[in-house]
């Protein structure tokens, strides 16, 4: 029975430079060209265990290894490892690099050249990455607004950026490209958006000219009682909107759903409920429900 090579621990799972294995004796080049290993970028290999092709972290892990001195993984990448995944399937890895700065063409690489002071990086999850703030500058320049707002909304929920001194860090780049959209993002912006497909219905409907809204509302009863918090408002009219993720047709969500929806009723309020695809794909539908009901309640306050 033949025998089966002893993995080094350390090149298990996480991407390595088969150089630096080579010269520490981990392994040979012959076994590196072996159906065991996989060739990520040049120089950079992982063991079959530990290759996903579509893994994001995988190939910002294997970026990493290659980054020049002065880069760091930014953009939609950098939010990813900051905990909100906005990426496309086989996205690249957004980096950042000095203008300086050169590096070898990659179909796994975005590059975008900028400015950045050191204040700009930091680590995370032992990667080089933009600051949350620095994040969040970047990705509110980029259009189209809706996303970049999407984005902002997506780190002030996480509470790694607050709102106040995303504002003050932008004052201080006054010059830079994109501003204009990003005084925008910054008067869109909402820190108590529970997710990306809820920032973006908020955005359709405000669009459509149906503002102010206010976000995670509490409902309270006659007696004052606590009701159900309900994701989008018009108070006056007790008109809420809401987003159904796919988590809400898990059993015990629904019929959590359920009563929250009775009581909600009870308590005089007219609750609309849409999923992604209301928002994505049939937007001027959706528009026309919530200012049918909008109209309805003004109409039945005379």
């Amino acid at each position: 029975m033949p025998s089966v090579a002893r993995v080094p621990r350390r090149l298990a799972f996480l991407p390595f430079r088969g150089s630096a294995a080579v010269t520490e004796g981990l392994v040979t080049w012959a076994m590196l060209r072996g159906s065991t290993w996989h060739k990520l970028l040049p120089d950079v290999y992982v063991h079959a265990d530990g290759y996903r092709e579509t893994d994001h972290r995988m190939w910002c892990d294997a970026l990493a290894l290659v980054l020049p001195s002065g880069g760091t993984i930014a953009g939609r990448s950098a939010l990813y490892l900051w905990g909100t995944d906005l990426l496309g399937r086989n996205a690249p890895v957004s980096v950042l690099l000095p203008r300086s700065v050169r590096m070898r063409p990659h179909p796994r690489l975005s590059v975008v050249r900028s400015p950045l002071p050191e204040d700009d990086r930091t680590r995370f999850g032992g990667l080089p990455v933009t600051t949350p703030l620095r994040t969040a500058f970047d990705l509110g320049r980029q259009p189209p607004l809706a996303e970049a707002v999407v984005a902002v909304d997506a780190l002030l929920r996480r509470r790694v950026v607050k709102l106040p001194a995303l504002a003050d860090y932008a004052v201080r780049r006054a010059g830079w490209p994109g501003m204009p959209q990003f005084r925008r993002v910054l008067a869109l912006a909402e820190p108590l958006s529970e997710s990306p497909m809820e920032t973006r219905l908020r955005l359709l409907l405000l669009d459509a000219g149906l503002g102010p809204i206010v976000a995670q509302h509490d409902v309270l009863d006659a007696r004052g009682r606590f009701v159900g918090r309900v994701d989008l408002a018009w108070p006056a009219l007790r008109v809420a909107v809401e987003y159904d993720g796919d988590h809400h047709r898990e059993r015990a969500h629904f019929r959590q759903d359920v009563a929250r929806l009775n009581a909600l009723r009870a308590a005089g309020w007219l609750v609309l409920r849409f999923t992604a695809d209301d928002v994505l794909r049939h937007p001027a539908r959706t528009i026309a429900l919530v200012t049918g009901a909008l109209r309805e309640r003004r109409l039945g306050r005379h």
